[in-house]
């Protein structure tokens, strides 16, 4: 599952990992736009809230169920062979550094039918090219609806461009995770 968040997003995804269990049977990829020394603080803030092993993404680390991976920050995260993450330094993607695309893009082709692409409250547009791909493999896509998100700019953005399969409230997510998992 590939999730981009920005602006309101730690709350948001405090809230998310909070309430799965902890053998929930699929890993959890984020994006959460933020500055570079923050990700550390908000992989182990969360992890002390989740049942879910939540930390910082390493290179070359396999992604395992039940774990929460974040992108580090000013890094991109792809999945590569063996069910490998990759870091990387490369430019800024739809503005940014981790970009939600990236990420996105990376689970499309890795997983097709099997992935899961959601995009949280933020501004801008990263994240729509992303869903597209997951949507265009087969996958599903999830946004965040208009009345729980702090910023409706990056769901608002794949709604209109017609990427996404189910606009849901924050607090219904979970249940949607678990359901498609």
């Amino acid at each position: 599952v590939a999730v981009g968040a920005s602006t309101g997003g730690p709350i948001l995804l405090q809230n998310l990992f909070q309430s799965l269990p902890g053998d929930t049977p699929v890993a959890f990829l984020v994006v959460q736009h933020i500055l570079k020394h923050f990700t550390a603080e908000l992989a182990n803030s969360l992890a002390a809230l989740s049942r879910l092993t939540v930390k910082e993404a390493e290179t070359n680390e396999t992604i395992r169920p039940g774990c929460v991976y974040i992108s580090p920050g000013n890094r991109h995260m792809t999945v590569g062979s063996g069910n490998r993450i990759q870091l990387a330094d490369g430019p800024e993607v739809s503005g940014h550094r981790p970009s939600v695309d990236v990420l996105m893009e990376s689970v499309a082709q890795k997983y097709g039918e099997r992935a899961v692409g959601i995009l949280l409250t933020g501004m801008g547009r990263d994240g729509v090219k992303g869903m597209r791909c997951i949507k265009e493999r087969g996958g599903v896509t999830i946004a965040q609806d208009k009345a729980t998100s702090v910023v409706f700019g990056m769901p608002g953005a794949a709604i209109e461009a017609g990427v996404v399969d189910y606009v849901l409230a924050a607090e219904d997510l979970p249940v949607k995770i678990l359901g498609l998992v």
